[in-house]
């Protein structure tokens, strides 16, 4: 009976200490809000999101998250999170920078955290994560100047904003380096990154606009295409995988789309990698352990919060002498002795 009291009463105690580490983790509610290409867009919202998952793994606290169907759904969202309090509310894309700033304003006494955004002169209760994508896409631009056997290479966005048209310049520029540095003329179709102008679908989502910009550049010559698009770019992939390698490979961005997009994954050169993942964990931690503050965190090369993905399958299509120039590429952007702009 003493026995069977003993198991009880353990078993009682392990509730209780389960129900407060509940408790715990309730203490802090970080709430994430996506843009219109949801959480299951292979990119940013997706990345964005598995920062407040590792959050609630590694630092114990409570995630939620709303999806934005429409452009209306931001202010109605920002609305339902502050009304439950979130301790930090993080808004994914340009596109949420009106509605998030404000929110902040109109709730000084509440955080926020944008990503892919930033405000001058800073919203003191804002903290934006961006990222120096351009050096990373300079490397893939070097990249695809060297691999193209046609010379010719190619890139489109989804809307012409600054966290598309960013990638755009980086790569642009990293052909051009590669001209320069090698006397060649490998041309880029799709962006100028002196007039800002080039090919953009308008939307985030079509993967049909993504097989069919990719196909236009491929019939202008483009055997390598970045598409800086979201899903969009999956579409191009599907083109790519019909078409084969030899006539068009795709630099994916944001994620490694090797791992996201494993259906085609062969198709991949690399990616250009954004992490925002560590950058969404970071503002989480500070905005917990009481040294939140607004401002801007930027993500580059040196920091580790930019990078390009591995060539997987194919690496053998990558010299080794290419993959050499690459590499004191990347040091020369980190220490500053290369300018990407």
């Amino acid at each position: 009976m003493n026995s069977l009291k003993k198991v009880l009463a353990a078993s009682v105690f392990a509730a209780a200490m389960i129900a407060a580490s509940g408790a715990l983790a309730a203490d802090f509610k970080a709430c994430q809000i996506t843009d219109t290409g949801g959480v299951d867009d292979k990119g940013f919202n997706q990345t964005a999101w598995k920062g407040v998952q590792d959050a609630q793994k590694d630092l114990g606290v409570e995630g939620k998250l709303l999806e934005s169907k429409a452009e209306t759904d931001y202010q109605q969202n920002l609305n339902s999170f502050i009304n439950e309090k979130c301790d930090l509310i993080i808004t994914v894309g340009f596109l949420l920078g009106d509605a998030t700033k404000a929110a902040a304003e109109a709730h000084p006494d509440m955080k926020f955290s944008i990503v892919d955004f930033a405000y001058d002169p800073v919203v003191p209760n804002i903290l934006g994560q961006v990222y120096a994508t351009d050096e990373a896409a300079f490397l893939a631009g070097y990249l695809a100047a060297g691999v193209s056997k046609t010379g010719v290479v190619g890139t489109f966005g989804g809307i012409n904003i600054p966290p598309v048209s960013i990638f755009m310049d980086g790569f642009a520029r990293g052909v051009a380096h590669y001209n320069k540095a090698k006397g060649k003329d490998v041309k880029v179709l799709g962006w100028d990154p002196e007039k800002k102008e080039g090919l953009f679908t308008g939307n985030f989502n079509s993967l049909d606009d993504g097989r069919a910009f990719a196909k236009n550049l491929n019939e202008e010559g483009a055997d390598i295409v970045m598409p800086v698009a979201g899903p969009v770019g999956q579409g191009s992939a599907a083109l790519a995988s019909e078409l084969g390698v030899d006539k068009l490979k795709i630099i994916g961005v944001d994620v490694d789309q090797y791992d996201t997009d494993p259906e085609h994954k062969g198709v991949f050169l690399t990616s250009v990698l954004k992490r925002m993942d560590s950058t969404v964990v970071e503002a989480i931690k500070e905005a917990k352990d009481g040294t939140f503050k607004g401002g801007v965190t930027v993500g580059t090369l040196a920091s580790g919060g930019v990078g390009l993905a591995p060539f997987h399958d194919l690496d053998s299509a990558v010299p080794a002498e290419l993959k050499d120039e690459l590499a004191k590429l990347e040091a020369g952007i980190k220490d500053g002795s290369i300018k990407v702009n």
